[in-house]
């Protein structure tokens, strides 16, 4: 676990680019990860907003192995981490197990999601997945999704039970559990913001940084803005938060990827083909995140 420290700052959740067929589109893959990687980003692989839940396991396979040559082909050492969970925890122990073959540096495992299991319950899945993989394990909050919250306890009882749980990344918008989950585990335990609108809120509480959707349309800014807390330019850091505050927000008018994808094919980084049940964001919509692309003279 020697590359923790680079756990910080941004990790890019990244968006996958596909073919008119809506396979994967490597080469176009590969130059994406190549551009964040070049602009300072960490890179995550297979998250929610790569559209993992509508890719096949061969296809989780092929985007890791992809992340991977591409961090080592760039000379600059990024974090990857491999997006690895699944609602059944045989699958995610799969997955995790494949990130450590391929070369991964860590694994983002998200609360198991229609099945809601309760906190005993989570904490035996967890702990599973753990106990199968050595590399380390950044946990997944995201209740608006999975349908069950994974409660401030339950974090500290995994992160005190297992040193593999390094991590986790917050995405309940709720600052008072975020803020017992900093207080409840250990020092080194690393809080990630998993809501750009959150990451100014969760790093003035001690968080390290901020796994982003942002960063996938605005990679340095991200890393501007984040690099200026981890330094305590909190007045800086401020005027930022305000300054993208409409982005951020704008981002989520729609189910995430829709926006930022679309964000990416107005700006020329990507196309905006995504799988159903996703399609892109209404033409009301396209316009609100114009304008505010306008306002920060992205496009």
């Amino acid at each position: 676990m020697a590359k923790i420290d680079k756990l910080k700052n941004v990790i890019t959740a990244m968006i996958t680019p596909f073919n008119e067929d809506l396979s994967l589109n490597k080469e176009k893959y590969r130059e994406f990860i190549r551009f964040q990687i070049d602009n300072g980003c960490q890179l995550l692989t297979m998250g929610t907003t790569g559209e993992s839940a509508t890719m096949s396991h061969d296809e989780h396979h092929i985007a890791m192995d992809i992340a991977v040559d591409e961090a080592i082909k760039s000379g600059k050492d990024p974090f990857v981490l491999a997006g690895t969970g699944s609602n059944s925890t045989k699958e995610a122990i799969s997955l995790s197990q494949y990130a450590e073959k391929a070369g991964a540096d860590g694994c983002l495992v998200v609360v198991p999601y229609y099945n809601k299991p309760v906190q005993h319950s989570l904490i035996d899945h967890f702990s599973a997945i753990a106990d199968s993989t050595s590399l380390p394990i950044i946990l997944y909050n995201v209740p608006s999704r999975t349908g069950r919250n994974l409660e401030p306890e339950t974090v500290s009882k995994l992160a005190h039970a297992k040193e593999n749980i390094v991590g986790i990344k917050c995405a309940s918008g709720n600052i008072d559990q975020i803020t017992r989950i900093i207080k409840t585990t250990p020092d080194d335990f690393i809080v990630l913001s998993g809501d750009d609108g959150m990451t100014y809120h969760i790093m003035a509480l001690g968080g390290k940084g901020v796994i982003s959707v942002a960063s996938n349309i605005i990679p340095s800014k991200l890393v501007e803005f984040t690099s200026s807390m981890l330094n305590n330019e909190w007045i800086k850091a401020r005027k930022m938060q305000l300054e993208l505050y409409d982005l951020f927000k704008v981002l989520f008018v729609e189910t995430n990827p829709g926006p930022v994808k679309f964000a990416a094919e107005v700006m020329g980084l990507m196309n905006i083909r995504m799988r159903m049940p996703l399609t892109p964001p209404l033409e009301v919509n396209q316009n609100k995140i114009k304008d505010v692309l306008r306002g920060l003279d992205l496009i």
